[in-house]
């Protein structure tokens, strides 16, 4: 399996109000708490050690951009 680049969601403009709802409920440092249990979810859910791996690396070249 290799990391999903292509558009894969179903309403992913919902998805993004969603997770902005989430962070704006909370303060800053409870908002990045959140962020963080939410990407530790989504790595457990993933499985994959090569995918998880790619998209940590894509993420960090994101922000150096």
């Amino acid at each position: 399996m290799s990391l999903t680049l292509e558009a894969n969601l179903e309403d992913p403009d919902a998805i993004y109000e969603k997770l902005i709802a989430m962070l704006e409920s909370h303060e800053p440092e409870k908002a990045l708490r959140a962020s963080a249990r939410l990407v530790l979810l989504l790595i457990n859910h993933i499985g994959d050690r090569k995918v998880i791996d790619e998209a940590i690396e894509r993420a960090a070249l994101l922000t150096e951009a």
